[in-house]
C-alpha cells in the first residue's frame, strides 16, 4: 500500500486541504488503514468527481480506491455483476455495453466510482422513472470502524444510512448491481425549445412520463419574457431497427470521443457574462425548434464533458461552485423566483439544468425527493456569492427542498437540519457505529454531520 501527502480539491477546485493518502490494494490493507487512521480520522476517496469537500480530510487521511477496481463476475444473461467500489462507470460500460447491459444510473459524469455513486446516491436523466443509483443496488460489502466487514442490503438501517451518506458509515468495499439492457448503443433523440420557465415546466409536466431520460438545459441570464428559456432533451435508449445499415454491423460500440485537454493555467474570467451570454445565446438559437429521433452515441447524450478533459479548469484558479437543489411539486412558484433572482443577478451559468424528479429512494441523506430539481455552475470569484447562495438557501429551506450535498462546498449546518429531516437518525446511528470517529471529512466537519 503506497503513502503520501497531498493537498485535495473537489471538482470545483476551491477549498483545497492537505492528507495523509493511502492507496490500498486489497480489503485488508483498507482495512489496516481505517484501524490507524489517528484522530483525524479518514474518508474513502474516488476519482475526485464530488464538486466539494466531501472526499478531503484536512490533517487526517484519505482512502484512494481507485485500486480496487476488479470486476468480479458478471451473469451476462441477468445483468448482475459484482465489482469492487473503485470501478469507474466507465470501466463498466466498456465491458458490459458489448454484452448488451447499461448501468442503471448515470450522472452527467462516467468518471465516478461504484462507491461514490452509492456514497452519494447519485441520480440521472432517468430519476423520474428508475429512481438513483441505490435502487439498484442489491447488496454491498461495508468496512465499519470496527476494522469488520459487513454485508448490507436494502431494506436495513445501515444500508439507508450509507445510500447518501457521503462515506461516512464505512468504506464501501464491493457492490452487486442490477444492470438494464440494450439493444444497441445509440440514444433516440427528441430535441425542442422552450421559450421561458413555464413553458418549459408545462412540456415537462405533459409529456415526461413517456420519456426514460429527460433534462433541459436553462439560460439562466435570459431576463424579461425570455426568463427561463430553455432547450429540452429527451431520449431512449435507440431499437436495432431504427440504426442505418453500416451501423447495425456494430450495435453495441462504445466509441466515447475525446477533444484536447484543457491547460493547466486558465485566466479567471474566461467563462464570465459576455462569453457565457454569447454561449446561450448561440446554444438556443442552433437548437431546433423541434425534432424527434435523432440518432447520438451514449456519450453525446449522457457525458458530454466527458470529452473534454480537465473540464473544470474553464474557470480558472479560483474555481467555481456547484449549486444544485429540488422543490417539492406544488413549490413552483419558489422555482420561478429563484430563477428571477439568478437572471436579475446576472450570474454567468455555462452550465445549467432542470429536471423533474419522481419518487426519491430511503436513503436518510439521499438527496432526490418528488419535484424540481436545478444545478448550475458558478465562477467562485462573483462578488458575494455566499450571501446570495446562503439566501437561495433559505429560499429552498422554506418551500420543504434541500441542497445535494455531493456538489455543496458552503452550506450552513443550521440549514442542513432543515432540509434533511432524517439527519437526527443518520448521526445517531454514526455515533453508535463510529464513536470515535474513525471516518470523517471536511463536508462532516463543516456541517456536523
Amino acid at each position: 500500500m503506497s503513502v503520501d501527502t497531498v493537498s485535495l480539491t473537489g471538482w470545483g477546485r476551491t477549498a483545497p486541504t492537505t492528507a495523509l493518502r493511502f492507496r490500498p490494494r486489497t480489503y485488508e490493507e483498507a482495512a489496516d488503514a481505517v484501524r490507524g487512521c489517528g484522530p483525524r480520522g479518514s474518508i474513502a476517496r474516488g476519482l475526485g468527481r464530488a464538486y466539494g469537500d466531501a472526499a478531503q480530510n484536512a490533517g487526517g487521511s484519505v482512502l484512494d480506491m481507485t485500486a480496487l477496481n476488479r470486476i468480479r463476475t458478471i451473469d451476462a444473461a441477468t445483468g448482475r455483476v459484482v465489482c469492487d467500489a473503485g470501478v469507474s462507470l466507465h470501466r463498466l460500460m466498456e465491458v458490459l455495453l458489448p454484452l448488451g447491459w447499461f448501468v442503471p444510473v448515470t450522472p452527467g459524469t462516467r468518471y465516478v466510482t461504484v462507491g461514490g455513486a452509492i456514497g452519494a446516491d447519485i441520480h440521472g436523466r432517468n430519476q423520474h422513472v428508475s429512481g438513483s443509483f441505490s435502487r439498484h443496488v442489491q447488496d454491498m460489502e461495508l468496512l465499519t470502524a470496527d476494522g469488520g466487514i459487513r454485508t448490507v442490503r436494502p431494506g436495513t438501517a445501515l444500508f439507508d444510512a450509507t445510500a447518501g451518506g457521503m462515506g461516512l458509515t464505512g468504506v464501501i468495499l464491493s457492490a452487486t448491481l442490477r444492470f438494464q439492457p440494450v439493444a444497441t448503443s445509440l440514444m433516440s433523440v427528441t430535441t425542442e425549445r422552450a421559450v421561458d420557465l413555464d413553458d418549459l415546466m408545462a412540456r415537462l409536466t405533459a409529456s415526461d412520463h413517456r420519456y426514460g431520460y429527460s433534462a433541459a438545459w436553462i439560460d439562466l441570464l435570459a431576463r424579461g419574457r425570455a426568463t427561463g428559456r430553455s432547450v429540452l432533451t429527451r431520449g431512449e435508449h435507440a431499437p436495432l431497427h431504427v440504426l442505418p445499415a453500416r451501423a447495425r454491423r456494430t450495435p453495441l460500440a462504445f466509441r466515447p470521443g475525446q477533444l484536447p485537454v484543457v491547460p493547466a493555467f486558465v485566466p479567471d474570467g474566461l467563462l464570465g457574462r459576455t462569453s457565457v451570454a454569447l454561449f446561450n445565446e448561440l446554444r438556443y438559437r442552433r437548437a431546433p425548434t423541434y425534432r424527434i429521433g435523432e440518432l447520438q452515441k451514449l456519450a453525446t447524450f449522457f457525458h458530454p464533458l466527458d470529452g473534454v478533459p480537465h473540464w473544470n479548469r474553464l474557470y480558472g484558479r479560483s474555481g467555481f461552485v456547484q449549486y444544485q437543489f429540488v422543490v417539492g411539486y406544488g413549490q413552483e412558484e419558489a422555482l420561478r423566483r429563484i430563477v428571477r433572482r439568478i437572471s436579475r443577478r446576472r450570474c454567468p451559468s455555462f452550465l445549467a439544468v432542470l429536471k423533474r424528479f419522481g419518487n426519491g429512494d430511503p436513503g436518510w441523506l439521499s438527496f432526490p425527493m418528488p419535484g424540481w430539481t436545478l444545478a448550475l455552475d458558478l465562477p467562485a470569484t462573483l462578488p458575494d456569492l455566499a450571501r446570495f447562495l446562503d439566501e437561495l438557501d433559505e429560499e429552498v429551506a422554506t418551500a420543504g427542498g434541500r441542497v445535494y450535498l455531493a456538489k455543496d462546498s458552503r452550506l450552513r449546518p443550521e440549514t442542513l437540519a432543515a432540509m434533511y429531516p432524517r439527519l437526527p437518525e443518520f448521526r445517531a446511528l454514526r455515533a453508535e457505529l463510529d464513536p470515535d470517529g474513525a471516518f470523517r471529512s471536511d463536508l462532516s466537519r463543516r456541517l456536523g454531520l
